[in-house]
Parts: C-alpha cells; structure tokens; sequence
C-alpha cells in the first residue's frame, strides 16, 4: 500500500478502525471487501440483503457466489454433529433461497455443502462482530471488478484479531461516585473498547481490598431483566443482590460488560425469545439463529480487573466458562461463590437448561426452596 498523503498521516490506517469502519457498513446491510494476501472476496449480511444489491452482486459473480453458514445453523439444516461451518454454491444470488436457508426454522439443507475457507470463516467473524445473524454471503472479485467502487477493504487478519487488539486497549475514560440504592459507596469507572459496540462498566462498591481475593462479578447486560424486570431470566435479581451483597460484605467489583443475549446481541435475543415463546428451549433457539451456546468472550474483563489493580478474585458467578476465562487471562480465582436469583414459572426451564446444557453450577433444590413461601 503507498504511503498515506492525508492530512491524518496513517492514523486511519490501523487494523482497529479499518474493522471498525466495515462493521459499520455490514451492520448497514452494505458489502465489504475482505481481502486474503491476493485474495478479494465482497462479503453481505444475509439478513439484510436487498433486491439492489443482489442484482449488483449476481453481475459480478458470475455464478461462482457461495452462502456461508455456521456450524450450528448447518446442524438445524440436518448435517447431525457438525462442528465446521461450511458454504452452499449460489449459482445464481436467489434472496429467497438464501433466506430460507439462512432464516427459516423448518428449512433442509437443498444441497451439498463444501468446506469454508478462511475468507469465508472471517466473513462469518465479521457477521458475529456486528451483532447480526451469521449467515453471509460471498463473491470472490478481482480488483478490475471493483475498481473505482466505494467500498471499505479490511484484511481478515485484520478482522481475526480485532477482539484481542480491542481488549489490549482498552483504557479508562471515565469515572465518578454514584450512590446506588443500598449500596451508597459505589463508583462507576467508564472503559473504552473491549466486546459490543458500546462502553464498558466496572462498578466498584465499597472499598476492597485489592491486596486479597476481591469478590468479583461478570455481569452480562440484559435490558429485558436488568431494567424491566423480566421474568424470563435471572439476570436482574442477580444484578441487585450482587450488589447488596458487595455493600455489606467488605465491598467488590462488577463488571457491567456490553454483551446482550450471551453475546448476540439485542435483535437476536429477541428473535430467540419469540422462538421461546413458541416452546424452543433457549440454546436451542440461538442454534436455529446460528449461533453456538455462548457467544462471549471474556479476555477483556479481565483487562479491566487488571487496570482496576484485581489481581486475585473471588469469582460471583455459576458459570464455570467466566471461571476459566479470568484463570485463562492470568488472574487468580481463589474462590466462587454461587449467585441465586428466583426461580418463577417464566424461567425454571430456562435456569434447568442453563445447568444441564451449559454446566451451569445451580441447584434447583435450593432455588425452589428459596421461592417456597416462608410462614
């Protein structure tokens, strides 16, 4: 590439915003060009794909276009036990072929699938960091098909190591005392970067003491129970009490984390809660969307604990993954401690599942008892 001769130097030429900028215009329902060493290949959100741009997309493919899907869609479609994403040849860009297989929940596989490649895999990746379904469609171009187009060109090493380049820099932007309810020692310390497309939120309650085990939660957010009380999930009684719990024990650390529906985002969480209400069990429900049982990653978190000077944690959590990512990040969990909500009609399948499918740490005989009325 020729050395940059804009007012701005290189400083718009860093892997981290040239990610940006194409999540961006995938999240817009506009192609991306990703490119493999010689490699170029435009890549298109499933979902959002309209009748314009196919016809300009059909034009370039010239028959050689592929739908990619992930590996749990691919298991909805009938391919029993696949681990892989895989593609299906698009001899012609047809939307309602690829909606189907793509978006229908009764949909078949209509064809044989190959292996993806690793454009198609960054594609895929790119999908997931834009927080829309990951089903995507490719064309592999030449640079004289595209030339002279607007389009926003990343390299999928770019794309690959956006998640770990936006957790090393992430860095403190803001913070202030807020007294909360309960709890009025408590300061809200503002990160920039990390997972989502929003700010990060580290609430320190009272003052820990950063030279022992500091009780520590990571807490993903949940607009439906964290602020509306949903009776879905446990998310807001855990949330509150967390807290309470933090104020009258010594003081600790949440990490409000911007990571909606187990990393998928706000708009699938819902199209999963519709699948719900339709009697899908919750991972099931993300499995017909395309998604796999956890979306999220946590590396990031425990940046933020390090910055904040946690080095030993005791981990609030029944999730034995947030376990292994802080000890995978280089922080010492010393000790868990469970985190009970209460169980409600809306949600005990739910919590069962989150146990038996996700390993879970919830003892259902114990949150029973605790919604057993008392005399």
């Amino acid at each position: 590439m020729p050395e940059s001769r804009t007012l701005f130097g290189r400083s718009l030429e860093t892997s981290l915003v040239k990610v940006d900028r194409a999540i961006a215009e995938f999240r817009a329902g506009r192609p991306v060009l990703l490119r493999d060493a010689d490699r170029l290949a435009l890549t298109l959100s499933a979902e959002l794909a309209d009748e314009a741009l196919v016809r300009g997309l059909d034009a370039l493919a010239r028959g050689g276009g592929h739908l990619v899907l992930s590996a749990a869609r691919l298991r909805r479609l009938g391919a029993k036990g696949r681990a892989e994403s895989g593609i299906f040849a698009l001899p012609a860009i047809d939307l309602g072929r690829i909606e189907t297989l793509a978006l229908k929940i009764d949909a078949r596989m209509d064809a044989p699938t190959a292996p993806a490649s690793a454009v198609d895999e960054a594609a895929l990746e790119l999908a997931r960091l834009s927080l829309v379904l990951p089903a995507v469609i490719v064309i592999p171009v030449a640079e004289a098909d595209i030339a002279g187009e607007p389009l926003v060109e990343v390299a999928i090493e770019a794309i690959n190591g956006y998640r770990a380049e936006q957790a090393a820099s992430l860095r403190i932007v803001g913070r202030a005392p807020v007294p909360l309810e309960g709890a009025p020692e408590t300061e809200f310390v503002v990160f920039r970067g990390g997972e989502g497309l929003r700010d990060q939120v580290a609430i320190v309650v009272g003052k820990p003491n950063l030279d022992s085990a500091v009780p520590v939660r990571l807490h993903s957010a949940c607009l439906t129970g964290d602020l509306f009380g949903s009776l879905k999930c446990d998310c807001g009684d855990q949330l509150r009490e967390t807290v309470q719990w933090m104020a009258e024990n010594g003081g600790g650390v949440l990490l409000y984390l911007d990571q909606e529906g187990r990393g998928n985002g706000i708009s699938n969480k819902m199209r999963a809660y519709k699948l719900q209400s339709q009697g899908w069990d919750t991972y099931d429900a993300d499995e017909v969307l395309g998604f796999d049982l956890d979306q999220r990653h946590f590396d990031f978190a425990a940046t933020m604990l390090k910055q904040l000077g946690v080095s030993s944690v005791v981990a609030l959590t029944n999730n034995p993954q947030k376990i292994g990512a802080i000890e995978a990040a280089g922080l010492e969990v010393a000790a868990s401690q469970r985190v009970l909500g209460r169980p409600n009609a809306h949600n005990v399948r739910y919590l069962a599942s989150k146990r038996d499918r996700a390993g879970h740490f919830i003892d259902m005989d114990a949150l029973m008892a605790r919604a057993a009325p008392t005399d």
